[in-house]
């Protein structure tokens, strides 16, 4: 069975600890919320953050937007305690930091399983540290393991920035390597990959180019860290209306009977192969899932 196209233009980060925050979420035109119980909630709030993710989690009324909660590592003293409220809470994912190896993701999944987990909580991995970066491949193809869940990797340029003390500069020359390397693993497993956080969240014009940017690095979406970032974040990572025209052209194309065995064809004046078809499908996948999403929230607030 296939499984319907998410689309993931936009992940906002939104901290446990702060109530206001995971109400508001419902309300806004995000495709994923990341509800965080590490980086953002300081130590003495880790408890009450905990516990308002659960409560507004089971709660629900956050519609097709994908809810994901963000444990700490199971290396801290909050770390087990998260992953057993977060698979009570049943979000649709749960964020791992510093995934340093496939061992990292084997291990949450053998305790989902130990839980009775449904198979739809799936696994999102932060790739944030040197360790991952060197073994981003063998991370990827926990993608192609059912039994470990992995669906989407994460990627943390803050850390990543901080433990290889490469400057975050426009651009991000130092970052390419490895922004391009995590792009090749997750494409290799299957799985999507989100852009890391743009800090400076007033400069709309650096924002803009670094969303642009990601996109043709082949990013599905990017992480945010401001409400005020998701309208440009979708006008980058959303299909154009001639992207999708296009697209649509070239598979009725290929639908015709006299190309059905053909390899390649013509298409107003352009060579074009079944391989630019199938990249049109998902073009097409995900125009038709924004659409619904969106369709879906205005009739919930009519």
């Amino acid at each position: 069975m296939t499984v319907p196209l998410r689309p993931r233009r936009s992940a906002l980060y939104m901290p446990g600890s702060n109530a206001r925050a995971l109400e508001k979420a419902r309300t806004l035109d995000v495709d994923c919320l990341l509800l965080d119980l590490e980086d953002a909630v300081a130590p003495d709030a880790k408890d009450l953050a905990r516990k308002q993710i659960v409560e507004a989690v089971t709660a629900g009324g956050y519609g097709d937007r994908e809810v994901v909660i963000r444990i700490n590592g199971l290396d801290t003293p909050w770390g087990e305690t998260d992953l057993q409220a977060a698979v009570t809470a049943a979000p649709d994912a749960i964020l791992v930091p510093k995934v340093n190896s496939p061992a990292d993701l084997q291990r949450i999944a053998h305790t989902l399983s130990l839980h009775n987990a449904p198979e739809s909580l799936k696994l999102w991995a932060m790739m944030e540290t040197p360790e991952a970066m060197l073994n981003a491949g063998a991370i990827g193809a926990c993608g192609k393991d059912p039994e470990v869940r992995l669906s989407c990797f994460v990627m943390g340029t803050n850390d990543l920035a901080k433990e290889t003390r490469a400057r975050l500069l426009p651009g991000r020359a130092a970052m390419m390597p490895w922004l391009m390397t995590c792009v090749a693993a997750a494409r290799l497993g299957g799985i999507d990959i989100l852009d890391g956080v743009y800090n400076a969240f007033q400069d709309e014009v650096g924002f803009a180019a670094e969303c642009a940017q990601g996109a043709d690095m082949g990013m599905d979406g990017k992480t945010l860290i401001h409400p005020k970032q998701i309208a440009a974040c979708h006008g980058a990572f959303s299909p154009s209306a001639e992207e999708i025209e296009w697209a649509r052209k070239i598979n009725a194309a290929f639908d015709l009977p006299e190309n059905a065995s053909k390899g390649a064809i013509q298409v107003d004046g352009k060579m074009v192969e079944r391989l630019h078809a199938e990249m049109g499908k998902r073009v097409i996948a995900i125009a038709n899932a924004v659409a619904a999403r969106t369709a879906n929230d205005n009739e919930r607030q009519s």
